[in-house]
């Protein structure tokens, strides 16, 4: 029973994650700090790779190493955005930080839902089949493509002065 629980619990803060993540982005993208967004955006995203280690897997799954990766960029993406105030090179990457432990959360969203959804698993069932494939390709340029844009347009005003 715990289990199933577990798992919504999971994926809420995984969904509030991508939708926070997504306003982040939008709003590096108008070169706006959206400090409150952010804070919910880096504490949700970190919430959703630590408890994905808390499922019971027997064995390194691919999930681990993308929740070891995912940690390991937002550790940089959180040291760019606080303690270096996005000075200098921080904040290419800060958004470049954010904007791929964003991809990573949408990457696993997409996975899951060919996984459980039962119209997108009756097109991919083993998730090689090209539905699933250029579902992922699509996705990774368009991050490749906002996150180029992103880097080049987040020149926000420093924290305090309104936009």
């Amino acid at each position: 029973m715990i289990l199933p629980i577990y798992t919504i619990i999971h994926t809420l803060i995984s969904l509030v994650g991508i939708v926070t993540g997504l306003v982040v982005l939008f709003g590096m993208l108008a070169a706006k700090r959206l400090d409150g967004w952010t804070k919910w955006f880096l504490i949700t995203t970190v919430a959703t790779s630590v408890t994905g280690f808390f499922f019971p897997f027997h064995g390194f799954t691919p999930a681990h190493g993308v929740g070891i990766i995912s940690l390991v960029v937002l550790t940089v993406a959180i040291l760019a955005r606080y303690p270096r105030q996005l000075a200098g090179h921080w904040r290419w990457i800060y958004v470049v930080g954010a904007v791929i432990a964003l991809y990573f959360n949408v990457f696993v969203g997409i996975v899951q839902s060919f996984e459980k959804i039962p119209a997108l698993k009756a097109m991919a069932p083993t998730q090689t089949e090209p539905p699933f494939k250029l579902t992922q390709l699509v996705v990774l340029a368009l991050f490749i493509v906002l996150g180029i844009v992103a880097a080049i347009r987040f020149r926000p005003a420093p924290a305090g002065v309104l936009d």
